[in-house]
């Protein structure tokens, strides 16, 4: 599944899935864009990519600090790929926060956050991405939703922010089929990153995901990298509009 030529953005790439997500297109002949608020850890993504050490074809990346969630953040981020690399072939709209709570602990930015970042951003980076794709006649657009979407206790912010990826998603391939562009959401279960790692009751959390996951084991980020790297490929092109699960048969 070569991509040597293509061009992607994966945005909260400095780390988590994100930057396992950038390593995997690198590694795979892509220039890759990673887009983080944390400059130091978009900055470690990108030294990687150009030092090789994820055996990559090109070692071509660029950091872009820019928060998605703001419409220019956006904007700025599809241009300066544009700019850099002459083109935008991949979009992987990864970023995304939890504020885990109970509706009634929970405040108005608590919800408005979680919504900004996880949906508006992924919308902001279509809006402005997709016009390249369309004048190319080709494009492929991956979204991160969530096991989540199917509802959780503690997460009505996050729940609903990547159950609506999945309108967004449907909406998109819709909209974008006829120009060659594909657009499907993938949906992780519990994934070994470093948030679900830092997490207090992290032992126990794993204990009972497990009982309820058939392959008996959580997800890692090369897991999520590796279906992303088939949806992007030309090995999908026939595959749009998709929610594809990655849990381990959990749900």
């Amino acid at each position: 599944m070569d991509l040597t030529g293509r061009v992607a953005v994966v945005t909260g790439a400095g780390s988590g899935l994100g930057r396992a997500i950038s390593y995997r297109l690198a590694e795979n002949g892509a220039k890759v864009v990673v887009n983080d608020v944390v400059e130091a850890q978009g900055n470690l993504t990108v030294e990687k990519i150009k030092s090789k050490k994820v055996k990559s074809k090109n070692g071509e990346a660029v950091f872009s600090q820019t928060d998605i969630s703001k419409w220019d953040g956006a904007k700025d981020l599809i241009k300066k790929a544009k700019e850099t690399f002459g083109k935008i072939d991949i979009l992987v709209n990864n970023a995304g926060i939890t504020r885990d709570m109970l509706v009634r602990d929970m405040e108005e930015d608590d919800w408005d956050k979680v919504l900004d970042i996880n949906l508006k951003g992924a919308f902001n980076c279509c809006k402005f991405a997709t016009p390249y794709m369309v004048e190319q006649k080709y494009g492929k657009i991956v979204n991160l939703s969530s096991r989540a979407h199917l509802g959780n206790p503690g997460q009505a912010n996050y729940s609903a922010s990547k159950a609506g990826i999945i309108g967004l998603t449907r909406s998109l391939s819709l909209e974008f089929g006829r120009y060659n562009i594909n657009v499907n959401a993938v949906a992780p279960g519990m994934v070994n990153t470093e948030g679900i790692k830092a997490l207090k009751k992290y032992d126990m959390i794993v204990e009972r995901a497990l009982k309820v996951t058939p392959l008996k084991r959580i997800g890692e980020p090369e897991d999520v990298a590796n279906l992303v790297h088939f949806l992007v490929s030309d090995y999908s092109s026939y595959i749009t509009g998709e929610i594809i699960h990655i849990t381990g048969g959990r749900y």
